[in-house]
């Protein structure tokens, strides 16, 4: 007889996204010619830089010739030539010495988070920020790290630790012990940062506690403010305690392209249970090359051109694109009477919902009148009840008529 992993069972109701294009179907299926307006799910809409298809169309060309062919990269770990300007561009330039041999190249970071657990042992006590991205408490449950659900949106044997206005969504290491830290900064959903020093107060905790911080920078090259840190490993100690993901999605658009990557410092441990120390770099190369193919060479040399002095002007260009869609949508929601928060040093603003009305109640309307898709924030965890995420990956007109069909309902 076949069994399940019962695991899955505990998961609730269904996961965010796939529960927003359903009712989105269901209300398009009702109102066929309403033309709905998508600021929810944070898929980008601008084509990729022309260095980037310069790239990849010259990497399409080597791949029909046999001098130049190329099959599998390194193992599935990534071919040198990217994990070398990923090194030289996003640490070497900042500061931080990073190997190539640190860096691990995917399909995306939203893998790689929902892999790493992998590698821990399920007695780890895990830590998350609420609201969070549905990934790290899915991915836990389904794993068998957690218990039932509580039946208020969370997990039993889960610390949640509330990102509010009065902490300005950023919360600071728990009074108890946690084994595995997920942060995200800036953060999806709210958009907030964290400063240095708020960083340094983890990495003093996680090297108290010998735990682990997962650290989601996927949204790092968002940031306008000269004094946040891009990596967490600007923060002395934090090689010790942390491993980095990182990502072209957002960073260049490589949505429908597909490459990222993580960063496991060799430094970094982690325990047996009578402690003896394991270093946590070879067992990730171990599950990475074990258990994924790598990813195609024509979307590495992409990833490459990223990197490059044109790339680099293009994509910036991209990102002040959808950085100005942020400010139109977080200054005129202000106008508005909405309390409004993120849209600084992230493509996220996340906004309270008007007259107490919870998050998905606000999404009906939104939705039915407005003709206008956001997130709830219910949907990333307790604490984004009574408030709702919008994206400023639209193009420009769209934004601007999304907000004036909320004005209208307003």
């Amino acid at each position: 007889m076949a069994t399940v992993n019962e695991n899955y069972l505990k998961l609730q109701a269904g996961y965010l996204f796939p529960e927003i294009g359903r009712r989105r179907r269901q209300f398009q299926a009702g109102n066929p010619d309403a033309k709905v307006i998508s600021l929810g799910i944070g898929d980008v809409t601008q084509p990729l830089a022309p260095a980037v298809i310069e790239a990849m169309h010259k990497a399409v060309d080597e791949m029909a010739q046999k001098e130049t062919f190329h099959g599998y990269d390194d193992g599935g770990v990534g071919y040198e030539f990217l994990r070398r300007a990923i090194k030289e561009n996003d640490y070497s330039a900042r500061g931080v010495d990073i190997e190539t041999d640190e860096i691990f190249v995917s399909d995306g970071a939203k893998t790689d988070i929902a892999n790493m657990q992998e590698i821990f042992g399920l007695d780890n006590i895990v830590a998350v920020t609420d609201p969070v991205y549905p990934v790290y408490v899915d991915t836990n449950v389904m794993a068998g790290r957690t218990g039932p659900s509580a039946g208020t949106g969370t997990y039993e044997k889960i610390i949640y630790m509330p990102c509010t206005a009065e902490n300005n969504f950023v919360p600071g290491p728990p009074a108890q012990r946690a084994d595995l830290i997920y942060l995200c900064f800036p953060n999806n959903p709210t958009g907030a940062v964290v400063t240095a020093g708020e960083l340094k107060k983890w990495v003093d905790y996680a090297k108290k506690h010998k735990a682990v911080i997962f650290f989601d920078a996927a949204y790092e090259a968002y940031i306008s403010q000269a004094d946040i840190p891009h990596s967490i490993y600007e923060i002395e100690g934090a090689k010790d305690v942390a491993v980095e993901f990182r990502s072209f999605s957002k960073t260049a658009g490589f949505t429908g392209v597909r490459c990222a990557f993580a960063v496991v410092p060799k430094q970094l441990k982690a325990y047996t249970k009578n402690r003896k120390p394991v270093e946590l770099n070879p067992l990730w190369r171990r599950r990475h090359c074990t258990n994924f193919n790598g990813v195609s060479y024509i979307s590495q040399r992409g990833a490459e051109a990223v990197y490059s002095t044109e790339g680099k002007r293009q994509i910036r260009r991209t990102i002040d694109f959808y950085m100005n869609n942020a400010k139109l949508i977080r200054e005129t929601l202000s106008t508005f009477g909405y309390t409004v928060y993120g849209g600084v040093n992230a493509p996220y603003i996340w906004l309270k919902t008007p007259d107490g009305i919870d998050s998905w109640e606000f999404f009906d309307l939104l939705l039915t009148k407005a003709h206008v898709v956001g997130t709830p924030g219910a949907g990333f965890g307790p604490a984004g009840e009574g408030y709702f995420r919008l994206t400023a990956f639209g193009g420009t007109d769209d934004v601007k008529e999304a907000l004036q069909r909320i004005k209208a309902v307003s």
